[in-house]
């Protein structure tokens, strides 16, 4: 950071002046490791469990978490070093040392105590904020590849705010665990410290002080339990009320256009109110968890003084002071054990969702057999090709497709409406599972959906879409999309930023843009689901001119 910061005091800072992050902090060095951790526990992704998760996530960081354990037992061993010393350091200011210079010697060790303990206390949140971070993000990295490699069977039961679900909270959750992962074993050490120094000091009363930490520590089971089962309960109901309301939202059009816009409030305003019940039964139990531990400390300050003057066990002013220091150094873990229990509740049902997740299955990666590119002059072919959406159907969804295409050939997919005309083209990109039959492929393919699909961002980097701008094809792509007449109208032209999922532009405007975006990539297989649907008839005959004149435009169209 210094250099960071003396780079700004010269000038403005530019993102080329940020220092790159360690690789093990980045998701690039940090999601190899744990991806290979994860599959050899699991043998594969669909073998994940949550115990395999939680192990493949702390064996890509073991040398972290012993590193902060070790700084959580030094600042341990450090808080203790006040209370332990104040009887004797009582005893030195009334005039009873035990040997000259004690003073000097019990200030000094009361000042390296203090030292050690912030010292280590910030390493060790910073370590531990770094330990969450790096699980966050390669869970993260992890359900977003699984997104894109899900089955389309598998995609049926989750929705995209499922799945954002997933990155945002799940995985957020199991990064906050980070700062309670040492707190249970943590609490033994901290409580056994206490009662050893309690005992030092009043006896026999100390036995007092346990019973009422472990009073205090036995309710946490009924409570735990009941916070686990509440936060399964709201989580489900979150999802179900994100799944309809964006059902809900992507299809507004067709409930404004029937006038069913009440009907469908009260539907989300009834999944609402059952995650709000669910809601304030989590937190109403937390609040009675927080009360308990809240008073935790008074109840074991209490339970002990009161064993003292039963006994008759002189309660000097040192002792006192020592018994008062423990107790309030011993009130944090009390105090945080339920925020530590509802955390680890939280966060195995979070792992218990990630890990349902991974255990998806996958698009079957021998679908379709790849022929090297300019090796063959076919480039489709099925043979006794038999497809199923749904494998546990008895009747597969495409059953005997034969059939040959060479490059070069135009073809047309006709039939009625559900006969199957997008299963096909869904089968030749590799997203409807095989029963048998072969699929073979030579060369590059592109394909344009039925329903525009447009990222947020430039025109024209949804063209590009990755790929380095070649001026010449990119305005012959422009005049065969008949995209140049929109582009003048628009304020900044192909710079213009379209918003989410492209609501700035009209529907002809959406599908033109992503068949601009399919000939841009210079692909060998052009697969059209549907093209002209969105299309007036002028524009609709004018992109099908220049589909059909290799003159004007090379390309080989393949069009359902």
């Amino acid at each position: 950071m210094g250099s960071l910061i003396a780079v700004g005091n010269k000038k403005s800072i530019d993102l080329e002046d940020v220092p790159q992050l360690h690789s093990v902090d980045s998701v690039v060095g940090s999601l190899p490791v744990f991806k290979n951790k994860l599959e050899s526990y699991s043998g594969a992704t669909s073998g994940v469990t949550t115990f395999k998760l939680v192990k493949a996530l702390f064996s890509s960081v073991w040398k972290e978490i012993l590193y902060t354990a070790f700084l959580a037992l030094l600042y341990t061993a450090a808080s203790y070093v006040g209370p332990f010393l104040i009887d004797a350091f009582v005893q030195c200011l009334n005039g009873r040392g035990q040997y000259k210079n004690q003073g000097y010697v019990l200030a000094s060790a009361f000042f390296i105590g203090k030292v050690v303990e912030c010292l280590s206390q910030r390493h060790w949140f910073f370590r531990l904020q770094q330990i969450g971070i790096r699980m966050r993000s390669v869970l993260m990295a992890m359900i977003y590849n699984k997104g894109l490699t899900i089955s389309c069977q598998s995609k049926q039961g989750h929705t995209s705010g499922e799945i954002i679900n997933f990155m945002t909270v799940d995985a957020g959750r199991i990064g906050d665990f980070s700062w309670y992962m040492h707190d249970s074993w943590l609490v033994i050490i901290q409580v056994s410290l206490a009662l050893f120094i309690l005992y030092k000091n009043l006896g026999l009363a100390a036995v007092a002080a346990l019973l009422a930490t472990i009073i205090v520590m036995l309710l946490n089971y009924p409570l735990g339990r009941l916070q686990k089962k509440f936060q399964e309960k709201l989580m489900e109901s979150k999802d179900k009320r994100m799944k309809a309301t964006s059902e809900i939202l992507r299809n507004m059009k067709i409930l404004k256009l029937q006038a069913w816009e009440m009907k469908f409030l009260s539907k989300i305003i009834e999944l609402r109110n059952t995650e709000t019940g669910w809601l304030k039964k989590f937190v109403y139990t937390s609040a009675i968890v927080s009360f308990v531990f809240w008073g935790a400390p008074t109840l074991v300050s209490v339970s002990t003084f009161g064993t003292c003057m039963i006994l008759g066990i002189p309660l000097e002013s040192g002792k006192i002071l020592s018994a008062l220091a423990t107790f309030r150094i011993l009130q944090e873990p009390i105090y945080n054990l339920p925020d530590t229990i509802s955390m680890m509740v939280q966060t195995k049902v979070s792992l218990d969702r990630i890990a349902s997740f991974l255990r998806l299955d996958d698009l079957q990666s021998d679908v379709i057999e790849k022929i090297p590119r300019g090796s063959s002059d076919t480039a489709v072919e099925i043979g006794d090709g038999n497809f199923s959406w749904d494998l546990s159907s008895p009747n597969p969804t495409l059953k005997d497709i034969n059939f040959k295409v060479f490059h070069g050939m135009r073809v047309a997919v006709c039939g009625t409406v559900g006969s199957g005309k997008s299963s096909l083209l869904s089968c030749i990109l590799g997203e409807v599972p095989k029963i048998s039959g072969t699929l073979k492929l030579c060369g590059k393919k592109a394909y344009v959906a039925q329903s525009p699909w447009i990222q947020s961002g430039k025109i024209e980097e949804n063209i590009l879409f990755g790929k380095e701008m070649d001026k010449e094809r990119y305005e012959r792509i422009l005049e065969a999309c008949s995209l140049k007449k929109d582009l003048e109208i628009l304020p900044f032209g192909d710079q213009t930023v379209i918003g989410e999922r492209g609501i700035n532009l009209s529907g002809g405007q959406k599908q033109r843009i992503q068949i601009a975006r399919a000939l841009y990539q210079d692909a060998d297989i052009y697969l059209f689901d549907d093209p002209f649907s969105a299309v007036d008839a002028h524009t609709g005959s004018h992109l099908f001119k220049v589909s059909n004149s290799p003159s004007k435009f090379p390309l080989a169209w393949c069009r359902p």
